[in-house]
């Protein structure tokens, strides 16, 4: 029976119309079935015909209601199906049911290379499925989770996905709800990943934290190529933490942040990175919702002549950077000040002033002697100082309330000085607390094989062994510990490893505790946790003896230094002599410490 036959066979058992464009397209490498309206039914039909067929490498069944029940027939089909590469099930309303069903077929199914699934309802819980299923699937090159409903926890499984992935090239992530933690988790990921070239954040959301938790992710990510952060509220603010780590990183070459809320300061910033980091990678830069200004044109060709394949799309130019008006000193300080320099009283000020001692002057006459005074203050603070003197308007100054208002002044500065300081350090620790998430989130995804430890960091587990990672780095040399009596050292000369010494039974320990590890180095043990190692009495150049404790060898208790130390006595060796001399010095000794005894009696 023909993949025809078969197909209209299936339509009349299923009971649904059968497909005509299918029909007419048999044989093809692409089938287009977007928006035909399958449904579930429809899927089954189509999931039996092509059980055996051999030509289709392009499947496309975006929006057919298919719901989780059409998904689970197409997963059955691409069990038994290796032509199909690329899939498209977006837009179908799969919701969890369908994310478990598609993440557990990528677990065995070895020849697709694209899986579209945007648009189903996946919520973040359904993340976990795609984290498990990619941890082991290195086939998949693209993968798109668009316009569904990943947030926080989705963040923290999408960025396991990432640090523990070999195969995704391709990545649109693009309108989700991926912001605070769920963006630094998956930031951490990302910095940890090794094959993701081509990444879409774009509507989600990120904001300055996960701008300061990408920026360190690009520090260290060495692949990836294309980087759309557009409408992410990302601010000036977020986007000099994000060139912090452009200026580290040498592959970017596509950056999109349109739609963002930058000005001009925020676009000089981007294009000081490129024209002050001779390693840089950028040449293309998204801002066409920013309007410049005539400064920004000019760096911009100055950048464009070190780097003639850079292009920038702004908005136009007519942009402006907003400055804030200088801020006027209080009049009242600065009276202070000028009477603080010539040693006068504040009083004595006023009191020049008021021929008549009335502690009253009119305001016509103030203005005039402060005017002529070479106090430096210019028209606007003299008439805020008059306004704060005379509060009632009534013409004159009375400034019997002058120490009263003074340490209002003073009142008000320390209070301003204390918000700034409160400000800044409510800024200082969000950022702190923001990266240590970032690094608890890269420790938490980072491969345990991947992970360098230092030589006083590493301490024996007696739990068991564990197990190592799927891609542990073959550069390492190995020390390969067994749960039985014997070791064995590979890749170490004879150089670095100690010579043995001979323990005593007593003082050694059990050989069936310590686990199989892998360390980077040959001696990484603490000093307190060295390891005992057997080996065969040919290797050591020592004959066996019946005596078992001469059978356990350990490590030079030396600290962390690999050198060679010579075997320890035996018990059983006779001690050295003592030389004559030693002996007639022990024995004035004595005879002296007699005298003085019997003396003492005496």
């Amino acid at each position: 029976m023909s993949t025809a036959e078969l197909y209209l066979q299936a339509c009349k058992l299923v009971g649904v119309v059968p497909v005509g464009y299918f029909l007419r397209n048999l044989g093809c490498a692409t089938i287009n079935l977007n928006h035909h309206g399958l449904g579930p039914l429809g899927g089954k039909a189509l999931a039996i015909a092509l059980v055996t067929d051999m030509h289709t490498t392009r499947l496309e069944l975006a929006d057919n209601f298919l719901l989780a029940e059409g998904a689970r027939h197409l997963v059955e089909m691409l069990r038994a199906n290796f032509t199909i590469q690329n899939l498209d099930l977006s837009d179908n309303h799969l919701q969890s049911a369908g994310a478990e069903c598609v993440a557990k077929m990528l677990l065995d199914n070895i020849s697709i290379k694209s899986v579209k699934l945007s648009g189903n309802g996946f919520i973040e819980d359904d993340a976990k499925w795609f984290a498990e299923a990619f941890s082991s699937n290195y086939r998949v090159k693209e993968l798109d989770l668009s316009h569904n409903q990943f947030s926080g926890r989705g963040g923290e499984y999408l960025g396991q996905m990432l640090a523990n992935n070999e195969g995704i090239e391709l990545l649109d992530l693009s309108w989700n709800h991926l912001r605070m933690k769920g963006a630094v988790a998956f930031c951490a990921g990302l910095k940890v990943n090794v094959t993701l070239k081509h990444l879409d954040l774009s509507w989600n959301g990120f904001g300055n934290e996960g701008a300061l938790a990408l920026g360190e992710a690009l520090k260290f990510n060495n692949t990836l190529v294309y980087l759309d952060l557009s409408n992410n509220r990302i601010t000036n603010e977020g986007v000099g933490m994000l060139c912090k780590g452009l200026e580290a990183n040498d592959t970017l070459r596509t950056l999109k942040l349109a739609y963002n809320s930058l000005t001009v300061e925020g676009a000089l910033a981007l294009i000081s990175v490129v024209k002050n980091t001779p390693k840089t990678a950028i040449e293309e830069i998204n801002i066409c919702n920013v309007l410049v200004n005539e400064n920004f044109v000019q760096l911009l060709e100055l950048t464009c002549q070190e780097n003639p394949s850079l292009e920038v799309q702004y908005g136009g130019v007519g942009g402006f950077i907003a400055k804030k008006p200088p801020k006027r000193p209080d009049p009242m300080k600065v009276i202070q000040d000028y009477l603080d320099e010539r040693k006068l009283r504040l009083w004595d000020f006023f009191r020049n002033i008021d021929k008549d001692g009335t502690m009253r002057v009119p305001v016509s006459e103030f203005r005039k002697a402060v005017q002529q005074s070479s106090i430096p203050l210019d028209r606007f603070q003299i008439e805020e100082l008059i306004q704060r003197l005379d509060r009632e308007r009534t013409g004159s100054v009375d400034y019997r309330g002058l120490a009263d208002t003074r340490k209002q002044m003073m009142r008000d500065h320390r209070r301003q000085l204390r918000k700034v300081e409160s400000r800044q350090k409510k800024e200082k620790q969000k950022s702190e607390r923001i990266l240590k998430t970032f690094q608890t989130a890269v420790e938490a995804v980072t491969p345990r094989s991947s992970m360098v430890m230092s030589p006083s960091g590493a301490k024996e587990d007696s739990s068991g062994p564990q197990p190592f990672s799927a891609t542990p780095l073959s550069s390492w040399h190995h020390i390969i510990m067994s749960n039985s009596s014997r070791y064995s050292v590979t890749n170490l000369s004879s150089e670095h490893v100690h010579l043995p010494m001979i323990g005593r039974t007593s003082s050694s320990r059990p050989l069936s505790s310590p686990a199989m590890r892998s360390y980077s180095q040959p001696n990484l043990m603490d000093d307190g946790h060295l390891p005992f190692l057997t080996k065969p009495a040919s290797a050591q150049g020592i004959h066996s003896t019946s005596n078992p404790s001469e059978g356990t060898r350990k490590l030079s208790p030396t600290a962390n230094l690999l050198t060679t130390s010579r075997p320890a006595l035996n018990a059983s060796q006779p001690a050295k002599r003592v030389s004559k001399g030693k002996k007639k010095t022990s024995k004035k000794r004595a005879e002296k410490t007699s005298k003085n005894q019997s003396v003492k009696t005496k």
